[in-house]
């Protein structure tokens, strides 16, 4: 089974599972208090007193579909650097920085002009491989990589590591974080409310005075969050294929963290473009939630933020649409996975008219009251756990998932013939007016929980307005329940079609079993487990792990009732895997 892989990872990606769902709230809108600033900015606030804490992040109006071809994965790389220090913080003494850092760049320059030359002898099939491999070094990069890794020792020495987290835990802040996404790149953390201006000033200084000191040695840890999260991933780097067969001319194409060429081969001169170009204000959107007076918030953005200056050109737009689909495609894989068949079809932006439609076709077809379920695993037995429908609308275009497990003996071609049946059945037949009212009362209720979180709420703020518009937590429940029997038909029919279909079909791996502790747990908690998992198998270094299992732990009250067993199952498994680290550490000390 499947759900969307590529908005984070970790327990961000709980989050971020239920943060991304459409917003429902009760009859009362919620009171979002807009400000511009002179130099572009936006700022959404909500005022809660309950708590002693304000929920503040901003977004970057930028993720992978601004990239090209060359520097795919850069937005997604910033995420990191983002979090490298400033001329203040994260530096003993950024004077004597500074110059090391201009080395870094001239030599890497001279390697570059290496690499090029290896490229070409690819080309012309002299060499094999990657061209970043060691085995393909050439002597001259192999002097200059020499005189980088001192250079970069002379830098490590005057780093502050993680300072930027460390004055945020020592005043009391929690849960700081950020994710990259197709349109957006947020940041985010949680500070006691009378840490509010240390906040306004840490993240205005973030985006005035940032350092991306550990540019290549950061970037070579991308490179392997790649290799841990795609290529190792039994499952990863065949969605990865999948999602690039799906999206055909728009940018969406390509993966967020990037093809492993492009991030090893990015250099700051790009990073600087790109840093002017859509981390400027006027593409940046800030989100305050929590127990905070606005009048002071916004003394305090114009203190702090209004000092960044206006970028000097708009970020250009995406002109790109994709292009209609003509006949179905179909992809096949043998993985570590049970047989699953995964069905997807274009849909439509998020500010599009018919997302609301969209969004309750596939509430109909979801969960272990909807209609996916009721047919494929109660009534036909083709399908095993919980079969799934996803709705994602993006900014620029929409995708729509269905798909479910093949039972023991049973067949993929059963399974997607009783999947095409259900959304034949919304093609032909319209929903009775109980199950449409049932499917609209859940949504309302499990949106309103969401809302009481102001953690939630103000990622929900960022994600909305990355999108295309924040109003839609506030209009989108009234879309909802103007949704009818006859609109839900239209859209079946409009984009469900059998040309505009592209399935996968997924076979178990000769000499694979499944994992028990794993497959005991329910549908999308699963899957986010399963990601987690191999994450951490991943993971050689016990103080690294350490540092998982410690944020895993002081975040996983955070975590939806439904995602707690799947939390508890990581930080169990990752605890024991320490353990065998530790002990092998120790023996070979020994």
């Amino acid at each position: 089974m499947r759900t969307d892989r590529k908005i984070a990872t970790g327990l961000t990606a709980l989050v971020l599972l239920l943060a991304g769902l459409p917003v429902m709230a009760q009859e009362a809108k919620v009171p979002v208090k807009e400000v511009t600033l002179d130099n572009g900015l936006k700022l959404l606030m909500v005022v809660r007193h309950e708590s002693p804490t304000v929920s503040g992040g901003w977004v970057a109006h930028v993720g992978s579909v601004n990239e090209r071809p060359g520097i795919t994965g850069i937005a997604h790389l910033f995420e990191h650097m983002m979090f490298k220090g400033t001329e203040t913080i994260g530096t003993k003494d950024y004077s004597k920085e500074k110059p090391i850092i201009a080395h870094l760049d001239a030599i890497r320059q001279q390697m570059e002009k290496e690499y090029a030359k290896l490229r070409a002898a690819k080309r012309r099939g002299e060499i094999q491989g990657n061209i970043y491999a060691p085995e393909n070094e050439t002597d001259e990069l192999k002097t200059l990589r020499a005189e980088m890794k001192k250079l970069q020792d002379q830098e490590h020495a005057l780093i502050k590591k993680d300072e930027l987290d460390k004055i945020y835990t020592e005043n009391g802040a929690s849960g700081l974080n950020a994710f990259t996404d197709y349109d957006m790149t947020t940041y985010f953390v949680t500070v006691p409310s009378n840490k509010l201006e240390l906040w306004f000033w840490m993240e205005s200084d973030r985006l005035l005075h940032p350092v991306f000191r550990e540019f290549y040695s950061e970037r070579d840890v991308v490179r392997e969050e790649r290799r841990m999260r795609v290529e190792s991933d039994p499952i990863a780097k065949y969605e990865e294929q999948y999602d690039s067969m799906f999206w055909t001319s728009v940018p969406y194409h390509h993966p967020v963290i990037g093809w492993p060429s492009d991030v090893e081969s990015i250099s700051r001169q790009e990073a600087d473009q790109f840093f002017a170009t859509y981390y400027a204000p006027n593409n940046i959107t800030v989100a305050l939630v929590g127990d905070f007076e606005p009048e002071e918030a916004v003394t305090f953005a114009k203190k702090y933020l209004s000092r960044i200056p206006r970028g000097a050109h708009e970020p250009p737009p995406i002109v790109t649409q994709e292009i209609p689909q003509l006949e179905e495609r179909r992809m096949s894989a043998e993985a570590e996975t049970n047989p699953t068949v995964e069905i997807r079809w274009h849909t439509v932006p998020f500010v599009s008219k018919d997302k609301a439609a969209v969004q309750i076709m596939a509430d109909l077809l979801n969960g272990r009251t909807g209609r996916l379920y009721k047919s494929l695993v109660e009534s036909k037995h083709v399908a095993s756990g919980e079969p799934y429908a996803w709705s994602r609308a993006m900014k620029y275009a929409g995708a729509f998932e269905i798909g479910a497990e093949v039972a023991d003996g049973h067949t993929h071609q059963e399974v997607e013939d009783a999947l095409l049946a259900e959304i034949s059945r919304l093609q032909s037949e319209p929903v009775g007016d109980h199950e449409l009212q049932k499917v609209k009362n859940q949504s309302l209720a499990d949106s309103y929980r969401r809302l009481r979180s102001n953690f939630y709420l103000m990622l929900q703020l960022l994600i909305y307005d990355a999108e295309g518009d924040w109003h839609a937590l506030n209009d989108m429940p009234g879309r909802l329940q103007a949704v009818t029997a006859d609109d839900v038909m239209r859209v079946a029919k409009a984009y469900f079609t059998p040309t505009g279909r592209n399935v996968m079909w997924y076979s178990r791996k000769a000499g694979t079993e499944e994992d028990p502790e794993l497959a005991a747990l329910e549908g999308k908690a699963r899957l986010a487990a399963k990601q987690m998992l191999a994450q951490i198998g991943q993971v050689n270094d016990p103080s690294q792990l350490q540092q998982i299992i410690t944020k895993l732990d002081a975040s996983k009250d955070q975590a939806p009732p439904e995602f707690k067993p799947a939390v508890e199952l990581v930080l169990k498994r990752a605890r024991e895997r320490l353990e065998k680290l530790s002990s092998a550490a120790t023996g070979k000390e020994k």
